[in-house]
């Protein structure tokens, strides 16, 4: 009987699972399968007959949560106030200290961090394998391959642009839990991103737009200009809207600077994720320029950008060294940007450069734990403050 009062039967959605013991609800709960509102009773009691002419089955069903040793303190904690609050150890790092971390998070959180990245990862390669194959497939109609290669890869950039909100929470989520030293299932962080959907979609929407106006609104205005006549006020104008524009896109980057964090972390509303933002990052003047949030920031996407420019550029570096040496001697400016455009449409599926891209894809995660532990170090701080 002793036995059978440590063994327990679980029910989600009106199914009854096990019977398990301590150690496999542990398991179920790691793995994201058993939540603390999981109705649960022990097999020992048998649930009570149906009340004559009641409505309803009265049974010793209680929650997960009050199984002894399974949840304890953290089950009666609402997700958005555990991921709100900042762990002690984070508090006061040096930037190579968050390196540090940050690897360390990611190397806890490989598996989860994996499936998340491939939740975005596997519908943009879909469309770009089955384009490639719709390029070579023998006999078929040139216009239809064009059709269905254009349809299946719009479709596959919708459920990519869908996906991505929850995307961006499950970073949060993790690289809070992990950092924390709790450990998180994937299925229990894709449930409590896929809550954060229609905030995290907004802000993406206003974020994201206003980057693209302000970086292709001078660049309209730029090829405008160079289009006709040029002359010494024109040369001076052009180089006006791209002082302009470098400046705008750094005062958006500041002011976006920790919006993830705030919308997900902190559980705030998409106005008040930017605002809080915003006096985050501009925050701790008091201390030298380069332990700051903003300068850390600007630091970390730094090297971010320049290990995706490496990945990018450099499988193609003689190449581009090539044609910027045509384009600097060639006469026929026109001719040249023909014959470009025509080795680009030549230029066939290269798998190297595919496989860089996938590489760089799958360590995404680290820019975004990096930039969750630089908001908790920071928020620590200010909060204290």
């Amino acid at each position: 009987m002793s036995e059978m009062a440590d063994q327990w039967i679980i029910r989600v959605l009106g199914k009854e699972y096990g019977p398990a013991d301590i150690e496999t609800l542990r398991e179920w709960k790691t793995e994201g399968r058993l939540l603390p509102e999981n109705e649960a009773r022990r097999v020992d009691v048998d649930p009570a007959p149906k009340p004559f002419g009641g409505k309803g089955e009265e049974t010793p069903w209680t929650t997960a949560a009050e199984i002894p040793g399974l949840f304890g303190v953290e089950a009666t904690v609402s997700a958005a106030e555990r991921l709100a609050e900042p762990p002690a150890q984070l508090q006061r790092r040096s930037f190579a200290q968050i390196l540090v971390e940050t690897f360390r998070v990611y190397r806890k959180g490989f598996v989860q961090f994996l499936s998340l990245t491939l939740l975005v990862v596997l519908p943009s390669v879909s469309g770009q394998l089955a384009s490639v194959w719709l390029q070579t497939a023998p006999n078929m109609n040139f216009d239809l391959r064009s059709v269905a290669a254009g349809a299946f890869g719009f479709c596959m950039m919708l459920v990519t642009m869908l996906l991505w909100p929850i995307y961006i929470a499950g970073i949060q989520i993790l690289s809070a839990e992990f950092a924390a030293g709790r450990r998180i299932g994937f299925v229990a962080a894709l449930n409590e991103a896929v809550r954060f959907w229609p905030r995290v979609a907004t802000l993406c929407i206003f974020v994201y737009g206003a980057y693209i106006f302000w970086t292709a609104l001078p660049l309209l205005i730029i090829w405008m200009i160079m289009t006709g006549p040029l002359s010494l006020l024109s040369v001076l104008l052009v180089l006006a809207l791209l002082a302009f524009q470098v400046w705008m896109i750094g005062r958006l980057f500041v002011n976006f600077l920790f919006w993830q964090q705030f919308a997900v972390l902190a559980d705030s509303e998409a106005a008040g994720a930017l605002r809080q933002s915003k006096q985050l990052a501009r925050s701790e003047r008091d201390l030298p320029w380069y332990r700051r949030p903003l300068w850390r920031g600007v630091l970390l996407f730094s090297i971010w950008s320049a290990f995706v420019l490496a990945i990018t550029l450099g499988p193609e570096w003689s190449t581009l060294r090539h044609y910027f040496n045509e384009l600097t001697t060639t006469q026929d400016p026109q001719a040249f940007l023909q014959q470009l455009s025509a080795t680009q449409q030549a230029h066939s599926f290269d798998i190297f450069s595919f496989s860089l891209n996938l590489v760089q894809r799958i360590l995404q995660p680290l820019l975004g734990i990096a930039f969750v532990l630089l908001y908790l170090d920071s928020k620590t701080r200010d909060d204290q403050s």
